[in-house]
């Protein structure tokens, strides 16, 4: 993981959300919804992407609206499922752009970028850490 930029003191590598604009925010929002929708009815023709449920997390907007940073992760698998489906939205990209355009009112869609969302993994390693004997023994204290 990489150090966030900012001060919020978390570390996962993406800048904080008062960084962005209200409008940045909504149209993220509205972008990660109709992307949701669009994978859940199986549209994308791409066999690493056949028969998988991939959740869409987050979508950051860049402030001239023209690109999209979509984090995603399919809901089953190990690392290597996670990279190859996050390589296969990024074929699809431009399929999924114009898919999103047909479906949402923006002067632009943005280009789409897909990223693994490894928020989860962080999560995961932290009730881990919290749930070993030594931490569990010094929480009794």
């Amino acid at each position: 993981m990489s150090a966030s930029r900012g001060g919020t003191g978390r570390q996962t590598g993406r800048p904080p959300a008062r960084e962005r604009s209200q409008r940045q925010l909504r149209v993220g929002e509205e972008i990660r919804h109709r992307l949701s929708e669009i994978l859940m009815r199986d549209e994308v023709r791409d066999p690493d992407l056949a028969g998988r449920s991939i959740t869409v997390t987050q979508v950051q907007v860049s402030p001239d609206m023209k690109q999209a940073l979509v984090y995603a992760r399919p809901l089953a698998g190990d690392v290597e499922t996670s990279k190859k489906v996050i390589a296969a939205l990024n074929r699809s990209a431009g399929f999924l752009r114009g898919r999103l355009g047909r479906e949402i009112t923006i002067r632009h869609t943005p280009e789409l970028r897909f990223a693994t969302d490894d928020s989860f993994d962080a999560a995961d390693a932290l009730d881990r850490l919290l749930r070993s004997k030594p931490v569990a023994r010094d929480l009794e204290k």
